[in-house]
């Protein structure tokens, strides 16, 4: 980090974590909402500690271990940004259920006092219960530790059950090394599910009222059948044309107006959701005023009774007279929809009904838990029989459907790439526990595994790379009894390329995003292939360099799209030229290391591709790290030619809905702000349908060209002014021609389409107010 100390980007400063505090104080302050302050008041908390720690030398921002004193493994609290706070998230206080452990043993309630009682005979014996009934929860990775301990020692594995204890023993006294203990075994592991039963119902069950649905229900239960009494009341002084005032009452007319008046303030200080009552201006308005003059004893000047005729004939107007057919069929309509239940009341009814259902994992079958209200239920909660549940209430209960995972994302539980990654750990868990015999174990495993994906990554510099589950003292404890033959390689490689498709296929123009590769590459390393997988890169802490498995994509990339290929040419890659890295070039000593670390070859060629300069601007990076995109794909080659997916619809298919994404990020685009994001989100799905015509038959690709005429021409946003100069640029490579150096070509007419540029605004925003530098 020193080494480059004049070029550090300036998220690590202190600078950066300032205005995070600021901003996280700033909320606190002056939200309205309770739990949000809360929530600000502990990040601001979480930012002092970063400050105070980075000025005292006990944080290393951009190590792997930025905490002096905790060992890489320890799991850390992380703020936004990566920034580790120094404080431990095994750490802290007792839970209640080590204070209910430590109460049952009879030892002090502190951690290393259960910690030594967990090593007894008793304490072992505790443990293998556990471990046998799997009825316990792992939340952190250090949770699983003693219970790995324990296993090793029944399995006759002392000298590694002792190693593993000395080695976590001086953080026995600040650290949870204790599983949580559950009522029901763990999950299975063949299904996945976005939230657990328990965490639907709570949600469900926290539902209060929604505020403009009370008030709608108000105004139309309460305020305009007092309307209609006070319509009526004036129209007792009506002649034949409904003018109000050509005649007068009956005796008893003013003392049942005072009798209106008095229950309105009644009305008015019992329901206090609507205001359109009290407008003065408003024809109800101009009723009660004009009635108040009428009970206080003052005549009604000229322009009051105006006002008041006015009011009255409109009324009548718009809706009839109080009484008549007309009048008679809106009110009924409007009642109907007073008394229909809240959407608070059904949420409530569901999460009783998801209270009966095992609630640490997913509902296999949730059609029975949003189907209509029973004649039961109606007798218990006084909703009528037949109540439909509202979809979104549905949708809540829909979260916790336990499927596998192409079925959630064919049915929209899975809207996203980035909600596909928070699921396929669940999945790479069980993949990687399948590895050990023992069955314990490998629910063990699974847990640990699951666990250790809930930890934050850390702002990483100079190539460092994120802690790996195996590296955790009790995961290498067990690891000599981890198979690896045949048949564990075969299952880890059918479901890499499963997950894979499902991503590829389900979200097409979409990044794969980094937590759904680091999955990938976990199990890419089970099966053993040569299948090197890139993250996204942050260009605002880019160093300019990348690590040699960048270049060995490309060279992936080269094997599959070299030779002449629709996307080799329309980006003007030679990759004959891009090699693998060389192996075993790291040699001895500091030198070896960072030869190991980089590859300087694909960085020179990513740095004259973008034409950047040796800086460390934002826009500078990301016109590096987007050619590092272009010559890697970013995975789809590596995916494809490695591991062999296939879409099950081809390739044309996957092409043609990139460009629908190309559209509608196009079309979105004009109308905002700040575009550029947009924008580069339109260039990564414009590349990958690159890819995929690129891998189309000559006729197939053929007709996608000539379907995304009548398609951009037919979307409704009207993109196609905007994206003609890339279609151009795109005919023109398929006719045999290429772009000039700046990725032009015929005036400008055609142009290459890429997300970032460093040289004002970006030509598919231009002229658009606030598209900025990109």
């Amino acid at each position: 980090m020193d080494t480059h100390a004049d070029k550090q980007p300036p998220i690590v400063s202190g600078s950066y974590a300032e205005g995070q505090r600021a901003r996280a104080f700033v909320t606190a302050l002056t939200h309205t909402d309770p739990a949000t302050r809360a929530r600000a008041e502990a990040r601001a908390g979480g930012w002092r500690r970063v400050l105070a720690g980075m000025a005292a030398g006990t944080l290393k921002v951009g190590s792997r271990t930025p905490v002096r004193d905790l060992p890489a493994w320890v799991t850390l609290e992380v703020l936004h940004g990566g920034f580790a706070t120094g404080a431990a998230r095994a750490g802290g206080p007792l839970l209640p259920y080590e204070v209910a452990a430590a109460r049952k043993a009879g030892v002090p309630e502190d951690r290393e006092a259960l910690f030594a009682h967990c090593l007894t005979e008793e304490g072992l014996a505790e443990l293998w219960a556990l471990l046998d009934s799997t009825r316990y929860e792992v939340t952190l990775p250090e949770e699983a530790a003693l219970l790995t301990v324990a296993w090793l020692v029944r399995a006759g594995e002392s000298e590694a059950a002792l190693e593993l204890v000395r080695e976590i023993s001086p953080f026995a006294a600040t650290l949870r090394f204790i599983p949580r203990p559950t009522a029901s075994p763990a999950p299975a592991t063949d299904a996945v599910h976005r939230r657990t039963v328990a965490e639907a119902g709570a949600t469900l069950a926290g539902r209060g009222p929604n505020g403009a649905v009370e008030t709608q229900r108000e105004a139309l239960a309460v305020w305009r059948p007092f309307e209609d009494e006070l319509l009526r009341h004036w129209l007792e002084t009506a002649g034949p044309d409904h003018r109000v005032l050509d005649r007068v009452p009956d005796g008893g007319w003013h003392e049942r107006g005072a009798a209106l008046l008095a229950r309105y303030r009644m009305l008015a200080l019992e329901h206090t959701l609507c205001g359109r009552h009290r407008d003065p201006k408003g024809n109800p308005g101009i009723l009660r005023g004009a009635l108040e003059e009428t009970a206080a004893g003052r005549p009604l000047d000229a322009r009051r009774i105006g006002m008041l005729r006015h009011a009255v004939t409109s009324m009548v107007r718009k809706r009839g007279l109080p009484g008549s057919a007309r009048h008679t069929a809106v009110r009924g309509a409007q009642a109907a929809q007073a008394a229909l239940p809240s959407h608070q009341d059904i949420a409530h009814l569901v999460a009783h009904r998801l209270s009966g259902l095992p609630q640490e994992t997913g509902a296999i079958d949730p059609a029975a838990s949003v189907a209509p209200v029973t004649e039961a239920e109606e007798r218990r909660s006084g909703l009528p029989a037949g109540t439909a549940v509202p979809p979104a209430i549905g949708r809540v209960v829909e979260a916790a459907r336990s499927a596998p995972l192409r079925t959630l994302v064919e049915l929209g539980v899975v809207p996203s790439a980035e909600v596909m990654a928070e699921l396929v750990p669940q999945l790479v868990a069980a993949e990687t526990a399948e590895a050990y015999p023992d069955a314990p174990l490998r629910t063990l495993a699974a847990a640990n595994y699951r666990a250790f994906r809930n930890r934050r990554s850390l702002l990483m510099l100079n190539l460092e790379r994120q802690v790996m589950p195996e590296e955790l003292p009790w995961v290498r404890a067990v690891s000599a009894r981890k198979a690896s033959d045949t048949r564990v390689r075969a299952s880890a490689h059918a479901t890499l390329r499963r997950l894979a498709e499902v991503a590829v296929d389900g979200f097409p123009g979409t990044l794969l995003p980094n937590p759904l590769v680091r999955e990938l590459a976990v199990l890419a390393r089970r099966t053993e292939l040569d299948a090197p997988l890139v993250e996204e890169l942050a260009a605002d802490i880019f160093m300019g360099t990348f690590s040699p498995k960048f270049q060995a994509a490309a060279a992936v990339a080269g094997e599959l799209l070299g030779g002449g290929s629709l996307y080799e040419r329309y980006y003007g890659i030679d990759y004959a030229a891009v090699r693998a890295p060389a192996v075993g070039r790291s040699g001895r000593g500091a030198a070896g290391r960072k030869a190991a670390r980089d590859a300087p070859e694909f960085a020179a060629l990513c740095h004259e591709r973008a034409g950047a300069r040796d800086s460390y601007g934002v826009a500078e990076n990301g016109t590096v790290i987007e050619q590092a995109q272009i010559l890697t794909t970013h995975n789809l080659a590596t995916l494809v030619h490695r591991v062999g997916i296939a879409p099950e619809r081809g390739w044309a298919d996957l092409a043609r809905r990139c460009f629908v994404t190309v559209c509608r990020l196009t079309a979105r685009a004009q109308y905002e702000r700040r575009p550029l994001g947009t924008v580069k989100d339109a260039a990564y799905a414009w590349r990958q349908m690159l890819f995929h015509l690129s891998l189309c038959d000559a006729g197939e690709a053929a007709g996608v060209l000539s379907w995304t005429r009548g398609e951009v021409a037919g979307h409704p946003a009207q993109p196609a002014a905007r994206l003609a100069p890339a279609l151009a640029g795109l005919r023109l490579v398929v006719d045999g021609g290429s772009f000039a150096a700046d990725g032009t070509a015929d005036s400008g007419r055609a142009r290459r389409l890429t997300g970032w540029t460093t040289t004002g605004d970006h030509w598919l925003c231009a002229g658009q107010a606030g598209s900025g530098r990109r």
